[in-house]
């Protein structure tokens, strides 16, 4: 699921093993739990996290025992506690269901989770909060930012806090992807939707283009999170449409050591035919002021063009010792490399790494990559390659030929429903494993056919 929405500079290019041969799978994938439907939750989404217990910690978008106004149950924030001993189960708890916009609770987590120094966990929600925006005659909330904090004594409830609800203007509306953490403890997101600029973002239904925001918490222990829109973006208006700022945002925001900050949009920028018009996406750089209290300063590095079959790059972008920039577009299938251009300031040229195919490997990448201790950039594809079509997860190693030759591997090829079906969230690294989720498959049938989601483990 890309985008949820109504759901519930010359480039100079180089193409590099477009055609891989198909890897054997050596890895092992293993299902650590399937999610049933209920009250534990379905249709996980996000990147998972550990404490430093080994215990994993997730969302689910749907599921719980509250029921939101237009979208079912309203998701959950679960606990994965591994194995006393091994071959065992891993052990799940629900440590918050979200209640949803009539109760001013947050709902429909659409990113993953982050985790501070003391065990807090951290999120964005979709829907939910306080705001009153409103699709197709109903009122689910603009979304929120939230808390989940472990309890004082070992046993008690964890207790969910909105630290902040967004009202659909010109604060934002609808948060999507993974938040971060800076080193002063302010968290920074995306907003798909409000700002208060743009008219043609990619949907009739939400007004403007979209948010980069930033939360700071109080001064004073326990007292109100703050606020601030770093950016705005305006889409395809102007006096040139064919050149915009980008639209519709993703989470999953990149801060270098100076405090800027690096994101991709999923529309705007070129006019793109083949997304309805509405701009193939940008990666951006927002700059921080000189001064105190000025203007954070945009700059456009990339705009994907239809000449070279990449729209909508993912959120969640790498970056190397060099200040090369690393990602992925799910339009088109490919991973790429932005390097900026010696002496020349905010000039970028981009390099395609790789190509993805439907038959080989995989295909729409929709998630971030992580990068190995050896140098590896690993990710998921959301449908899958051969005759399994479900979703796969591959790395791309360098090889010793250059540093625009990577060799392919596909460590795993979903074959579903119960090893799951069509990851839609990057890799976690922990240990020797990733971890990760898949939206569908697993062993519950009240789902529909597919499942309703899975927990997975694999070892390279």
């Amino acid at each position: 699921m890309k985008n949820w929405k109504v759901c519930c500079f010359v480039v100079l290019v180089s193409v590099f093993a477009l055609h891989p041969s198909a890897a054997a799978q050596q890895s092992q994938e293993k299902v650590l739990y399937s999610f049933q439907g209920g009250t534990d939750g379905q249709w996980p989404l996000g990147k998972v996290v550990f404490d430093a217990a080994g215990n994993l910690y997730g969302v689910t978008q749907a599921g719980g025992s509250a029921t939101c106004t237009s979208y079912g149950l309203c998701g959950t924030v679960y606990q994965l506690a591994p194995p006393a001993q091994p071959g065992d189960p891993w052990t799940e708890t629900v440590l918050h269901v979200f209640q949803g916009h009539t109760t001013g609770d947050a709902s429909d987590p659409l990113g993953g989770l982050v985790m501070d120094a003391n065990g807090n966990l951290y999120g964005a929600t979709g829907g939910g909060g306080t705001g009153n925006c409103e699709i197709l005659g109903t009122f689910p909330g603009c979304g929120a930012v939230y808390e989940v904090s472990p309890p004082a004594e070992k046993g008690g409830a964890w207790t969910e806090t909105v630290l902040y609800s967004f009202q659909g203007g010109t604060d934002g509306a609808f948060p999507f992807g993974d938040i971060v953490f800076d080193n002063a403890g302010n968290l920074y997101g995306a907003t798909q939707f409000g700002g208060g600029y743009g008219t043609q973002c990619g949907d009739t239904f939400y007004k403007y283009c979209g948010t980069v925001f930033e939360m700071s918490p109080s001064k004073v222990k326990g007292g109100p999170w703050t606020e601030q829109v770093l950016y705005s973006f305006k889409g395809l208006t102007g006096s040139n449409p064919w050149y915009g700022d980008g639209a519709n945002p993703n989470g999953g925001l990149l801060i270098d050591k100076t405090g800027a900050i690096y994101g991709a949009t999923q529309t705007g920028g070129f006019n793109c035919p083949h997304s309805s018009f509405d701009g193939c996406g940008v990666v951006y750089k927002l700059e921080p002021p000189a001064k105190s209290g000025g203007s954070w300063t945009e700059t456009v590095l990339q705009r994907f063009s239809p000449q070279m079959n990449q729209r909508e790059p993912n959120g969640g972008l790498l970056m190397d010792a060099k200040g090369n920039l690393y990602g992925t577009t799910f339009g088109g299938g490919t991973m790429y490399r932005l390097s900026p251009n010696s002496g020349t300031l905010n000039s970028w040229s981009e390099t395609i790494l790789y190509a993805f195919f439907f038959d080989v490997g995989g295909y729409d990448p929709e998630v971030p990559l992580v990068v190995t201790k050896n140098g590896a950039l690993c990710g998921t594809t959301n449908t899958g390659s051969g005759k399994a079509t479900r979703g796969t997860i591959f790395c791309m190693k360098p090889a010793t030929l250059g540093p625009d030759n990577y060799a392919f591997e596909s460590l795993y090829e979903f074959q579903g429903p119960p090893d799951g079906e069509y990851p839609a969230a990057g890799l976690t690294a922990n240990g020797s494993n990733f971890y990760g989720t898949t939206q569908s498959g697993g062993t519950a049938l009240v789902c529909g056919f597919s499942g309703c989601g899975t927990v997975f483990a694999i070892s390279p």
